[in-house]
């Protein structure tokens, strides 16, 4: 595998009117993953990125990291670090922002 970990951010935007993670600060979100990443020496090891939909539109903004499939949401910018020191560097789920799927 190339990176240990790939951290997906929704930075989806649809037709007016709709919740979409991309309209709160998709975008954003992946500037600071990437930023962060690249403070703590982990570009190259831990890839960060924009996605297209995750189909969690409800609990947006949203992420999901690989190779766990962990799915995060009301991610804020502020929870960016907070994310990588405890779920990148720790394999910690950040049971808060945690996304619990019910089937």
């Amino acid at each position: 595998m190339r990176f240990e970990k790939h951290i997906f951010i929704c930075s989806n935007q649809k037709a007016e009117g709709k919740k979409c993670c991309g309209e709160n600060h998709g975008l954003e979100l992946v500037n600071k993953f990437r930023e962060v990443l690249l403070a703590k020496g982990l570009k190259g090891k831990v890839r960060a990125q924009r996605s297209g939909c995750l189909d969690a539109c409800g609990f947006g903004p949203s992420i999901v990291i690989y190779p766990e499939g962990t799915y995060y949401g009301s991610v804020q910018i502020s929870d960016v670090e907070k994310i990588i020191d405890q779920h990148v560097l720790q394999n910690k789920i950040v049971e808060e922002l945690e996304i619990k799927f019910t089937r």
